[in-house]
């Protein structure tokens, strides 16, 4: 299947090579910043499927679809953008898929399948994808289960999610029965808490057999456990990946951008169980740091768009960390944008004095003085 990546931002070009490089079948035949390149090499070739962003600069990806369309070419075309509010103008202009980032690995190999099903009758390679990946578990940004057709399970209880969290937490070590009462549900009397455990232990259980996983979750009088195979939890691939990276140069900065994008946000999103605040600290400082490492190294090669755009998501989570508006002032200061570079550092420092009352530390002002200097001498710090 031959394959054409359309997306403004290099960092996506990386990631989807490399996410795509892991199907078979497919075959990457050209990638392009913006339309009208891709337009011109569209007319001339046969493509089978097009991944494509909408928000680019000139014409969008919706704009563009149209165009397409419009000439006649009947190429599937596969939405990839973080606008979940464009999905129905989307599917106007006859979408294959519509996918929101951050691209989840199985998600991907699975809307290739299902388009190689249409095209090249392979019906039993889709039904084989689907059973040796039974399910995802989403922890970050979210508590959610997904099966392999990425549609979204619907949880018995609220509880039963906190208790796949919280055995997660655990990584497939024993927990004990009293352990679990006190900590998910310490507010209750002992009997209710009980009565209340076991239930739940079962609504899980119950949903875990809907994929063949009921035998995952171990338990005797007194202890559980949770074992998970043929499951994707992004939690736990992050912190792996986090580990087997420990410097990002030019080697692994397509892996890290991948492993990046796992991180939909802080770990069990807008359910903040109080047990877990912890983990959830955890989660957010190794993004942090592994983030930082990232952005200078992209930063290192030129790629400022990229870093910019991981580096306002860090500022989500904490805008007046240190290193954060360091990253931030040098990407500015690369793009040779000293206006934006003074407006960015006034706002840090407006911020800073509201928030806790005090002024830039000597190291973040000195930075600043140095950026600006080697500007008005239109030097910039490589």
């Amino acid at each position: 299947m031959k394959v054409v990546i359309i997306d403004d931002e290099k960092g996506m070009h990386m990631i989807m090579k490399r996410m795509l490089g892991k199907v078979d079948e497919v075959e990457i035949v050209g990638s392009f910043q913006e339309t009208s390149t891709a337009h011109s090499f569209l007319i001339k070739q046969d493509v089978d499927l097009i991944f494509m962003d909408i928000s680019m600069p000139k014409e969008s990806g919706l704009e563009f679809a149209g165009r397409l369309r419009e000439s006649g070419r009947d190429m599937k075309i596969v939405f990839v953008t973080s606008h979940k509010e464009y999905s129905l103008p989307a599917f106007d202009v006859y979408a294959f898929d519509y996918i929101v980032k951050p691209v989840n690995q199985a998600r991907l190999h699975h809307t290739v399948l299902r388009a190689l099903s249409e095209t090249s009758s392979v019906k039993s390679l889709v039904e084989h994808d689907s059973s040796s990946m039974r399910v995802l578990v989403n922890c970050l940004g979210g508590m959610e289960i997904r099966n392999a057709k990425n549609e979204l399970v619907k949880w018995k209880t609220s509880k039963s999610a906190e208790l796949l969290g919280y055995l997660l937490i655990h990584k497939s070590r024993l927990v004990s029965r009293a352990r679990i009462i006190e900590d998910m549900f310490g507010d209750m009397p002992l009997k209710n808490a009980e009565t209340y455990l076991y239930t739940t232990v079962y609504q899980l259980r119950k949903l875990l057999d809907t994929y063949g996983l009921k035998e995952s979750l171990h338990s005797d009088s007194s202890y559980y456990a949770l074992e998970l195979n043929h499951v994707g939890v992004d939690m736990l691939q992050f912190e792996e990946g986090y580990k087997q990276i420990a410097e990002v140069d030019n080697t692994n900065i397509e892996q890290a951008l991948e492993l990046e994008q796992l991180y939909a946000g802080d770990l069990f999103g807008d359910r903040a169980f109080p047990w877990a605040w912890s983990e959830v600290e955890r989660f957010r400082l190794m993004y942090t740091a592994f983030t930082h490492r990232l952005c200078d190294a992209l930063l290192n090669r030129g790629d400022t768009q990229t870093a910019i755009r991981l580096i306002i998501k860090l500022t989500a989570h904490n805008e007046l960390d240190e290193e954060t508006i360091k990253l931030f002032m040098k990407a500015l200061a690369l793009q040779n944008n000293k206006e934006a570079l003074m407006q960015q550092y006034l706002h840090y420092t407006d911020t800073l004095y509201q928030e806790l009352g005090i002024r830039p530390s000597p190291d973040v002002a000195g930075f600043y003085s140095q950026l600006l200097a080697e500007l008005d001498s239109h030097s910039i710090v490589r």
